[in-house]
């Protein structure tokens, strides 16, 4: 499956557009708390167990929206969106969009 931020994939010839697709992950702020009470590895400001954490979620909601795209038959993702929003209590939302599409290699 090749998943890209662009609107056409360079050697390959979008064939199909076959719908919009996307992922969402939402990390609860206990989640948060715990990392946090845990963390002994901040340097200049960045913790490297919160970043792994965001790494996660983004890994999951890229993972849903691709089954999403194969589930529609597609073998490809063009111009996807990855956002990070905060919403109420703490809580973290990483969601990621996409237009599933079938491409042959040109």
């Amino acid at each position: 499956m090749i998943i890209t931020t662009t609107n056409s994939l360079e050697g390959h010839r979008i064939d199909q557009y076959l719908g919009i697709v996307s992922g969402e992950t939402i990390i609860g702020a206990n989640v948060f708390k715990d990392f946090f009470a845990s963390i002994t590895d901040i340097v200049g400001g960045r913790s490297s167990a919160y970043e792994q954490v965001l790494r996660e979620a983004k890994a999951t909601a890229m993972s849903e929206m691709e089954m999403q795209a194969r589930a529609f038959g597609a073998n490809a993702v063009v111009g996807i969106d990855l956002d990070y929003e905060t919403i109420r209590d703490g809580m973290l939302m990483v969601t990621v969009s996409g237009t599933a599409v079938k491409v042959t290699k040109l």
